[in-house]
């Protein structure tokens, strides 16, 4: 692309609307316009110049103030469905996502799944979205933000007629002032904190040119922070685990790698007393019945100690005892563990004896380990008893079966087969909570309900965040913009002797009637007139 030579002598990049140094009109039909286009001060933007390779079109694509914006759009109505239906992360694992999805919502259920909403915020396309959406930002900020600089950083002092002319703000003096005034409009812009240059007698006066690259910082910031966003996909960067522990239990911690376990020992539930609290709880307490007040899991934290094969149970040292409370959590290792949920008194152990149904005499006792059972439990003298099949949390299928809805023991049921001296092939019965079912007929021995044991259970979050800091700093620097831009504004004027003439020029890129005002208080007590406003309908703030 050839480059533009200016009568003042600089040479302009292809596409420069005004000159970077002396501000003439370069363009024909810029010369046709009362007041110029100061948004970009008429430099050239390599999106508006350049079209002719790939590369040219992918830079003009995302140039697109437009296009970004509708990435955004697309991105957040993305998000919105992504909200209609709980992330496969958040449903109970009792089943395969995709019957799951279908068998609690349905045809919608099915829908939603099969479009991989169900995954969305780690999906292919949805991350692609995100990273658009930062090429975008950086591609637009570049375009402007580069040939902006440049020309605000040669832009001259003496400013061309043309230039001065087509400024909002401009004024003629009759008469060259002496320099007793000049003095005085001198003193009075720099108590107004304006930066003044000079050059053979003509004046530009600045201030607050920061406030330009207030829009580009706020791009900085949202490139930053999704730069955040997109590393929480990154495995060990972000994790957000849910620890069912029970009472007693000892469990490897979620995302540890198997080197960090933790027991609880105790679980408290502590609520709300009608007869000891003030009365403004009353009504509540009626309402709700129940109402926690406090609810804590005493734990102990072990770390593995030395190496084990797999399968075998790893040798731990205690690290430190800890009582987990709602919004405080047990940390170690970047890792935090919060209190979430709680569920009181789940079933964890059955007791049943083999039992003669007519005489009532019991032949021994099992004892089930709800999450554990044994396949069989021999009783001694030719009695036992074999699970043949076990359903934690019973119910009948469409097809009649039964079946499972979770893995939590929340109604168990077992098919057993229970065999006798008398009875060596054995006899088969479905036992469940209040129901007992036999196959094959009426049986002669049935297993009875003896006892049951339940246990606390602790809901724990298992959190580790390493982007924290990068989304914090985006947010930061998002915010620097914000104020940067908005509570500042790049402010100039411009006084250059013409023919024994004052023309007087200025310029602001947002509140114009701040400026204005302030131009009156600098001019007055000087003998010269501010610089009045001119009206043009394709006047255009810079």
């Amino acid at each position: 692309m050839n480059e533009v030579k200016c009568e003042c002598g600089h040479v302009n990049p292809h596409g420069t609307v005004l000159c970077e140094s002396c501000g003439k009109v370069l363009e024909e039909k810029e010369m046709q316009k009362k007041l110029l286009d100061m948004r970009y001060e008429g430099s050239a933007r390599r999106s508006q110049t350049y079209n002719k390779t790939i590369i040219d079109k992918v830079w003009n694509f995302f140039s697109s103030v437009k296009v970004g914006v509708w990435l955004i759009v697309v991105t957040l109505v993305a998000s919105a469905f992504g909200t209609i239906l709980p992330q496969e992360m958040y449903i109970p694992p009792v089943m395969p996502a995709a019957e799951y999805y279908e068998e609690q919502y349905g045809w919608f259920g099915k829908l939603y799944y099969e479009l991989g909403f169900h995954n969305l915020y780690s999906s292919w396309w949805y991350l692609l979205l995100i990273a658009s959406i930062g090429v975008s930002l950086v591609i637009c900020s570049l375009d402007r933000v580069v040939p902006l600089y440049r020309a605000l950083n040669k832009q001259r002092v003496t400013r061309h007629e043309g230039f001065l002319q087509r400024q909002r703000l401009f004024g003629i003096s009759a008469e060259a002032p002496d320099q007793e005034s000049i003095k005085k409009l001198k003193g009075n812009l720099q108590s107004k904190r304006y930066k003044i240059r000079e050059e053979n007698g003509n004046i530009l006066a600045e201030k607050n040119r920061f406030s330009r690259w207030g829009p580009y910082v706020n791009h900085v910031g949202l490139i930053i922070f999704l730069i955040g966003g997109m590393l929480r996909f990154v495995p060990g960067m972000y994790i957000d685990s849910v620890l069912w522990i029970r009472e007693g239990e000892t469990k490897a911690i979620p995302e540890t790698e198997g080197q960090y376990y933790l027991k609880n020992n105790q679980f408290i539930l502590e609520v709300y007393d009608k007869e000891k609290e003030d009365e403004v709880f009353e009504q509540a307490i009626d309402k709700a019945g129940m109402v926690a007040k406090n609810y804590q899991s005493n734990v102990t934290l072990y770390k593995k100690a030395g190496d084990s094969i797999p399968g075998e149970t790893p040798e731990l040292e205690k690290v430190k005892d800890e009582e987990i409370r709602v919004n405080e959590p047990l940390k170690f290792e970047g890792f935090a563990l919060y209190q979430v949920d709680y569920k009181l008194n789940e079933l964890n152990k059955m007791t049943l004896a083999l039992q003669n149904k007519q005489t009532q005499e019991e032949f021994g006792e099992i004892q089930i380990d709800l999450y554990n059972p044994k396949s069989e439990y021999d009783l001694g003298k030719g009695y036992s008893v074999e699970v043949l099949s076990y359903f934690p949390d019973f119910e009948f299928g469409e097809d009649g079966n039964p079946t499972t809805k979770s893995r939590i023991p929340n109604n168990p049921a077992f098919v057993f087969e229970m065999k006798t001296p008398d009875k060596p092939e054995g006899e088969v019965s479905f036992v469940a909570i209040r129901e007992t079912i036999e196959p094959n007929g009426d049986n002669q021995y049935k297993m009875a309900f003896k006892a049951a044991e339940t246990k606390n259970v602790a809901a724990l979050t298992v959190r580790k965040d390493l982007t924290l800091w990068i989304i914090a700093l985006g947010g930061l620097i998002f915010m620097i913009g914000v104020v940067q831009g908005a509570y500042w504004n790049h402010r100039r004027l411009w006084v250059r002797n013409v023919d024994g003439q004052l023309w007087t020029a200025g310029h602001t890129n947002k509140n114009w009637h701040g400026l204005k005002r302030e131009l009156e208080e600098i001019f007055k007590g000087t003998g010269m007139e501010a610089p009045a406003e001119q009206q043009a309908e394709d006047a255009k703030n810079g």
